[in-house]
């Protein structure tokens, strides 16, 4: 038999694909496609898991044509400030042209993950049938979908592991009832690993529920919602002791205390779960019920306390046997002194999310720069904190800088506009200036409080890897945003609201804005003409103009700017414009 030696270029794609597999971060295989066509070429057949970080980034024909072995994929729609109402009704992020292009190109797909996208029923179907080895589906922050929906993949999908719905909203139209959806799993054993339904609004077939849970050995997270009492959350438990993470639902005096029986020992079938490692819910939270959790506190890596309006010293003790603590999410009812107990015991702690109990500006806060700065001196390993307070101090982000430079995330929110140091009256300058000083991993920047520009002047000097910046109510000019265009190199996501930045601002990005995933900015300064001429400027660049129907001025309410590979998108409502 001839032998034919194989050309030096398929050789060199042969061992190139079999190099790329050992890529997983999706930045080096980015960067691999861009070397050579041939890089390019290995580099997506490669790829089984694809990354959309804007659904009209890219066509999902122009995605599934180009990357033809994926089994994995991510699409993220809506930005985040759609989270806070600043977006119409209606805008977009449709997940039906996604739907039909996956089921169609990916027959073998195994997960989709959605965040901030509109989910038909209709579209879950698509999945369910065309799809036969689904296996997994997390909707993040989705709406339009209901139990119907919901029903579809739990009785089509029969291989399906993890079903996770995170604060996604679930509707049921008015003419439809609802769909028991837990039922419609299959009656045999199932492969279930993760069952997340905390945010579904609507009570669930709790019988189901429980015989669901018994015929699913392989179970390891479970979250639920609030119609589950913690007599019946003690029945799964039974269930169910392999978990891993658990979401208890109502942690409030059950059904059994109303018809006088004896409480089940809550205690003791926590004692039984000895794998638990992540706990969270505590919706509609009775005091009296936290020492039941005390027997998995030592082993708890993970505690999200965040819908529980308790106090410190309720707190406190249930945080004093958490010494392997990494995760920790909680209410600003918990005050300082709360803090100061998570503190004295959290040594591990790697993230803290203090979310406020009233929002309102006018109110007195319990947490300040005190909680802070006991936290930044007790969790020395601390990378990640989400703040909410109403007042805060230069002297204790100062500190924060310093006792905990590893932070990659640093978000801090002082409810109030323009609010000073309240000791010294100074604007917050420093405190953000030696975050971005000391901080030498930071990536991710929420400012507030009173800024003038010369923060701004430190974050562009400093923030070399910053990539998301989050801006509300601050700096006094255009110089502001500038020093942060021209600085932050790394930049890829910025989000400004209310503050005074205009058209020679925004021109001062021009350089920069091909390399990043979108630029928002709400409330400012722009006007219609300073925008066409970025527009005409930058035409691979999509920039919507959000304006409410009533406003006819040439100022801009919102301005929405992000890369495309094919333009702009044809499904806009008549509340958005698209500028040429």
């Amino acid at each position: 038999m001839e032998f034919h030696q194989p050309f030096p270029d398929q050789v060199l794609e042969n061992v190139l694909e079999n190099v790329l597999h050992f890529l997983s971060s999706r930045h080096d295989r980015n960067a691999a496609s861009l070397v050579c066509r041939s890089w390019y070429r290995a580099e997506a057949i490669t790829r089984s898991e694809l990354f959309i970080g804007n659904c009209y980034a890219v066509s999902p024909n122009r995605a599934t044509t180009r990357f033809t072995r994926v089994r994995s994929i991510t699409v993220k729609g809506k930005p985040r400030f759609s989270d806070f109402d600043l977006m119409p009704m209606n805008w977009g992020a449709h997940f039906s042209p996604w739907a039909i292009a996956l089921s169609k190109a990916y027959p073998w797909l195994e997960k989709i993950h959605l965040k901030r996208m509109s989910v038909t029923d209709d579209d879950l179907a698509v999945v369910a049938e065309s799809i036969a080895g689904f296996r997994e589906l997390v909707l993040v922050c989705c709406e339009g979908f209901g139990t119907r929906g919901l029903a579809t993949v739990a009785g089509k999908c029969r291989l399906l592991r993890v079903l996770e719905l995170v604060d996604s909203v679930v509707e049921v139209a008015e003419d439809e009832e609802e769909v028991d959806w837990i039922s419609c799993f299959p009656e045999s054993q199932t492969h279930m690993e993760s069952l997340v339904f905390d945010c579904v609004e609507c009570p669930v077939n709790f019988g189901a529920l429980e015989r669901l849970v018994a015929r699913s050995p392989s179970l390891k997270k479970l979250r639920l919602n609030s119609y589950v009492s913690i007599s019946q959350l003690h029945r799964l438990m039974l269930r169910a002791p392999q978990l891993t993470h658990l979401g208890t639902g109502s942690f409030s005096a059950s059904e059994a205390v109303a018809i006088g029986d004896q409480e089940p020992d809550y205690a003791s079938v926590f004692a039984a779960c000895r794998s638990l490692v992540c706990l969270s819910g505590f919706r509609d939270i009775l005091a009296d019920y936290l020492p039941a959790i005390y027997p998995v506190c030592t082993n708890l890596t993970s505690l999200n306390l965040s819908y529980a309006d308790i106090n410190a010293e309720q707190l406190k003790s249930v945080i004093c046997h958490c010494h392997k603590l990494q995760t920790f999410w909680a209410l600003d009812s918990i005050c300082d002194e709360g803090l100061q107990a998570v503190a004295a015991t959290c040594k591990d702690l790697r993230e803290l999310r203090v979310f406020p109990v009233n929002a309102r500006e006018e109110s007195e806060g319990p947490v300040s720069e005190v909680g802070l700065e006991a936290i930044s001196q007790g969790c020395r390993k601390l990378e990640s904190i989400l703040f909410f307070c109403q007042r805060m101090t230069n002297a204790a982000v100062v500190a924060m800088s310093k006792n905990c430079p590893d932070l990659v995330v640093f978000r801090l929110c002082i409810i109030g506009r323009y609010r000073t140091d309240p000791v010294t009256h100074q604007p917050m300058d420093e405190g953000f200036g030696a975050i971005v000083m000391n901080c030498k991993k930071l990536t991710r920047l929420a400012v507030s409080g009173l800024l003038t520009d010369r923060a701004f002047e430190y974050i562009g000097r400093y923030g070399k890897l910053v990539r998301t910046l989050s801006v509300a109510f601050n700096g006094d000019s255009d110089m502001a945003l500038k020093y942060v265009l021209e600085g932050c190199s790394n930049l890829q996501k910025l989000e400004i609201r209310d503050s005074p930045f205009g058209d020679e601002a925004l021109r001062s990005g021009l350089h920069h804005y091909y390399n990043m995933r979108f630029l928002w900015m709400s409330s400012c300064k722009l006007t219609r003409q300073g925008c066409q001429e970025v527009a005409r400027a930058l035409p691979r660049l999509v920039l919507e103009v959000i304006n409410s129907d009533e406003n006819e001025a040439d100022d801009i309410e919102i301005l929405y700017m992000y890369r495309s590979l094919d333009g702009p998108r044809d499904d806009t409502p008549k509340v958005v414009t698209i500028l040429h």
